[in-house]
């Protein structure tokens, strides 16, 4: 990785402490993704109290996760993060301890994820703001890859021979295949002779133009979810992920068995994968409500 750290689309001049940081984290063979969120929180941190992070204490870290959840209203899930990127810096950087009973991980919400059917992830698809926009989406829910899988997507990397995207260095830096779909590698070849200029390694390649030699970032993927989510007046909150769940959820509905779409997902634990049993709409219908097996008297009463 360069001297330079890029978080958004802006660059941040390294300094000391975020050298060292960096280093750590590639030392550890941490994804990019990770080194970009772990930095941008404790650069957060840092900005919030105006002072090297170096200098702050753990009474500063309790006030910055209160703060967190207070006024910021961030989720517990975004707040973990915050604070595992702090106890890195802590623990690995400045070789410092750290007490968990002082600054404790937030309990986290178990919130079954926004589904969408069919017919709006189309809607969704067609009301992408661009062609571009197109692709990603139906990249997306064809695959099920998470938004930093996709962004990191090569040429090489779809294989029209055995019908399948190979996608690399996914979550713990594991490697996995997903089918490649008739129509989503018609679009992709179309996708290509659309590109100004054809790029030598990336699917998704970046700049205004796509015509750079860096892939697109996650933002870019964001956006185009964002905005034709909100084209197609979809009043659901949907996100890249949301095409994944939907994917997955998609998948089981059709017969599917829950072992595949762990495989295609790439989930370490079964039971990552078992809450889309929750969300099926098939084993949803499979059992009838016991209301319906009362044997209730006419109607309900009307007022006088």
């Amino acid at each position: 990785m360069s001297a330079e750290i890029e978080l958004g689309h802006k660059e941040v001049p390294v300094t000391h402490l975020r050298k060292l940081m960096l280093e750590e984290l590639q030392l550890r063979n941490y994804s990019e993704e990770t080194i970009r969120s772990y930095i941008h929180g404790v650069e957060d941190f840092s900005r919030r109290f105006n002072c090297p992070p170096d200098r702050l204490s753990p009474r500063h870290i309790r006030e910055y996760q209160a703060e967190l959840f207070q006024k910021r209203k961030l989720s517990p899930g975004t707040v973990a993060i915050r604070l595992a990127a702090l106890r890195f810096f802590y623990t690995k950087t400045l070789r410092r301890a750290w007490s968990v009973a002082d600054t404790p991980y937030p309990k986290r919400d178990h919130r079954l994820p926004t589904i969408l059917s069919q017919e709006e992830v189309a809607q969704l698809i067609d009301a992408a703001c661009s062609p571009f926009d197109r692709t990603i989406l139906m990249t997306l829910y064809a695959t099920g890859a998470r938004r930093a899988e996709l962004t990191h997507l090569k040429l090489s990397d779809v294989d029209n021979k055995r019908m399948v995207i190979r996608i690399e260095g996914g979550k713990e830096r594991k490697d996995r295949d997903v089918m490649l779909s008739p129509v989503l590698l018609e679009e992709l070849r179309a996708h290509w002779r659309r590109l100004p200029r054809k790029p030598s390694q990336w699917l998704f390649p970046g700049n205004y133009h796509h015509t750079g030699d860096e892939p697109i970032d996650t933002k870019t993927v964001w956006h185009a979810c964002h905005n034709a989510a909100k084209r197609a007046s979809i009043e659901k909150r949907v996100h890249p992920h949301t095409l994944r769940h939907c994917f997955a959820t998609h998948l089981l509905e059709a017969g599917a068995d829950i072992r595949t779409i762990q495989v295609l997902l790439g989930h370490a634990d079964l039971k990552e994968t078992m809450k889309y049993l929750h969300l099926s709409q098939r084993h949803l219908n499979s059992a009838a409500s016991p209301l319906d097996s009362l044997k209730l008297r006419g109607s309900s009463p009307q007022k006088d």
